[in-house]
């Protein structure tokens, strides 16, 4: 499929959504002096063009409770158990994020837990998952930069 092809009014309604995917078209139609309709058509064009995938909920982890973040690299004892491993970390619901990369690690992965004491429990869980071989845990101190826009806004500027 190719690139598509998207407008200064299709980058604007991105931009709102991306700060708050609940933003009625009502809403937005108003700011951008366009009909809800046309926010409509224009939001239903890039989900069936697969630029929009669903929408999220962001939630205050800390505010739940899950404050301490870590992230684990994961050495396998042979490669072929990646999908094995992966399918081990699905079913641990701390484990947040998986990549499967390239160099040190052949997984990294990003958990959550309440505090070091439960994030040791997780790491213990993750260890003795058959085919890991070692892991190296990193502890997230601060999370500094999540910004969903600024790369939202640089392939814009390419377009």
């Amino acid at each position: 499929m190719g690139k598509v092809k998207l407008d200064e009014i299709d980058h604007q309604i991105l931009d709102m959504l991306i700060d708050n995917t609940r933003t009625p078209f009502t809403d937005i139609a108003k700011k951008l002096l366009i009909s809800a309709g046309t926010v409509h058509v224009r939001v239903k064009k890039m989900e069936d063009a697969g630029i929009i995938k669903g929408s999220s909920l962001t939630l205050d982890y800390v505010k739940l409770g899950y404050a301490f973040i870590a992230y684990i690299g994961i050495f396998l004892e042979k490669t072929h158990q990646t999908k094995f491993v992966l399918e081990r970390l699905n079913l641990i619901p701390n484990v947040t994020v998986a990549h499967i990369t390239t160099g040190k690690f052949n997984i990294f992965c990003k958990i959550r837990a309440k505090d070091t004491t439960h994030a040791k429990n997780i790491i213990f869980k993750i260890d003795d998952i058959d085919g890991i071989d070692r892991t190296e845990t990193m502890i997230s101190l601060e999370e500094s930069i999540n910004d969903k826009k600024r790369l939202m806004h640089t392939i814009f500027n390419e377009m």
